[in-house]
């Protein structure tokens, strides 16, 4: 009696894509989107890699929407640099800032500073009086600096423990000229030139938009 053997099966299954391939038509189409696919690969993972080095070297750039956003804390940390500062007017008055504090007004696209403020005069007797002083102040953009700028500040408040009400005027006029004095076109942010050119072409920040914890800014191709 013989004895038939199972048939040996093939060492390796055929490739899907080529089974299919029954004319010399059908394999260079099937070469083709093969081809098609892999460079669709490839150009994700170099979008990938790029946003990713991207991110590494700007942490606050957006590469997909094309705007720089600048947290509470960068802001902050630019401010602080700016204080403590003592501005004296004359021999009569000395007014010390100190602890500035940031926020934030979407509605009128201002970012607001507000220092505790001590007020020294020669012709107040006592301690200096101690009190607060509420900034606002637009933002812009300077080419030239390549930075965000503190624009056109105003006080809004201020606040002066023991002083009294008929001095009022005359602390505003003061709290004016101090926010003036610090404030005005004071940089939040500077640009480093290689965060103005992207893909061999400048670009240039445009419009500024505060946020309810920050502020963002548009970058545009020139």
């Amino acid at each position: 009696m013989t004895t038939r053997r199972p048939p040996s099966l093939p060492r390796s299954l055929p490739s899907p894509w080529l089974a299919r391939a029954t004319s010399p038509v059908e394999a260079e189409q099937l070469t083709a989107s093969r081809r098609e696919v892999l460079r669709i690969g490839l150009a994700g993972l170099l979008g990938l890699a790029l946003a990713s080095r991207m991110q590494r070297a700007d942490a606050g750039y957006n590469i997909w929407t094309g705007e720089y956003t600048m947290t509470r804390k960068d802001i902050e940390s630019a401010v602080d640099k700016r204080f403590p500062t003592t501005l004296n007017y004359g021999q009569l008055l000395t007014v010390e800032l100190t602890h500035p504090q940031i926020g934030f007004n979407p509605q009128a696209n201002r970012v607001n500073t507000q220092v505790d403020a001590q007020l020294k005069n020669i012709l107040l007797q006592g301690q200096p009086l101690q009190g607060t002083l509420a900034i606002s102040s637009a933002l812009k953009y300077d080419p030239v600096r390549r930075a965000v700028l503190l624009d056109h500040p105003s006080v809004e408040r201020v606040d002066v423990n023991g002083m009294p009400p008929a001095y009022g005027q005359q602390l505003t006029a003061i709290g004016g000229t101090v926010a003036q004095q610090v404030l005005d076109q004071y940089p939040i942010y500077t640009f480093r030139p290689e965060q103005l050119r992207y893909g061999g072409r400048d670009v240039e920040p445009g419009a500024i938009t505060v946020l309810p914890d920050g502020i963002k800014v548009e970058v545009k191709t020139q």
